[in-house]
């Protein structure tokens, strides 16, 4: 990542957050880009905003950059970079492409299903062949956007909508049958 990752992963923990990404691109006017989530892997436009504000407070009062820049805070999205050990893990049977930092036999691009992780390598399943690399290896990954992957975000976001409002959801959805029923 970035020399700045020890400095500001604290600060999006404190607000609440996971960091996902930093990436610090640019010339003249440089753009700190923080890719975060929720603890529950979701992230709307309201917590990029709360996010970005927290953040913005912190980089002004700590100053770790020098020059301009212009920060950038979003959401990993469904085709979400893998980043994190657990992320390869935790996604296992999507499909998802991978960039190693050296080439294997030649190449250094995969695309296949993620089969999880064997010990500390990522393994994948490529046109028939199981393959594992050390997660040191792997430059960049992401998910595929696929049909499957859409599906699981949608009932995720759902679940998620529902624990935060769980009771009142239910409470208004009896009081509408009774009303039905009346």
């Amino acid at each position: 990542m970035s020399h700045l990752e020890p400095i500001l992963t604290p600060a999006i923990e404190a607000a609440g957050y996971r960091l996902v990404r930093l990436r610090l691109m640019g010339g003249k006017t440089k753009t700190l880009q923080i890719m975060a989530e929720r603890p529950d892997g979701t992230m709307n436009v309201e917590d990029c905003a709360i996010l970005s504000r927290a953040l913005l407070d912190f980089l002004e009062r700590e100053d770790p950059m020098e020059g301009d820049y212009e920060l950038e805070v979003s959401s990993p999205g469904i085709d979400r970079p893998l980043t994190r050990l657990m992320d390869f893990a935790r996604y296992a049977g999507h499909e998802a492409k991978l960039e190693l930092a050296a080439p294997v036999e030649g190449r250094r691009r995969f695309r296949g299903l993620l089969l999880g992780l064997d010990g500390s390598d990522v393994a994948i399943e490529t046109q028939g062949t199981r393959l594992r690399f050390p997660f040191k290896a792997v430059a960049e990954a992401k998910l595929v956007l696929t049909d499957k992957l859409i599906q699981e975000d949608l009932k995720a976001r759902k679940y998620a909508q529902r624990g935060v409002g769980e009771a009142h959801s239910d409470s208004v959805w009896a009081s509408d049958q009774e009303a039905m029923e009346n």
